[in-house]
């Protein structure tokens, strides 16, 4: 199985309402092993990140109003990629692993932004 990431907006009648994803979009947020193996792992807690951290135990919902600071955590684990990569365990080579953390942030960022466009929220599952 794999963590999806979707953008939900709240309806009139207070409820969440799931966005499809555009066309020629991604929705996958890695593989359900990264909730503990790169998302909640030791040296992503170490850099301060608690949204994504929380996958370890549940699904992740971001509500509107924490999108930004979701935006902000996403940043700070771009910039320290190098290493989240060198301290969480590869399953092919560091490259290969390197190159898959940073497109499964990138869909992650994404689906942010659309989120923030539209004053919607996130959820990782």
């Amino acid at each position: 199985m794999s963590l999806s990431v979707d953008v939900f907006v709240v309806g009139a009648d207070g409820k969440r309402q799931v966005q499809d994803v555009p066309d020629g979009d991604s929705d996958s947020a890695g593989f359900e092993s990264w909730r503990n193996r790169v998302w909640g792992s030791e040296v992503v807690r170490s850099l301060g990140a608690v949204f994504l951290p929380a996958l370890v135990e549940a699904d992740l919902q971001v509500e509107p109003a924490q999108v930004p600071a979701f935006l902000r955590e996403c940043l700070l684990l771009r910039e320290n990629l190098a290493r989240i990569v060198a301290e969480t365990e590869p399953v092919r080579s560091v490259e290969e692993h390197r190159g898959a953390i940073s497109a499964r942030l990138a869909i992650i960022e994404d689906a942010a932004r659309r989120a923030s466009a539209v004053g919607g929220g996130i959820l990782i599952w």
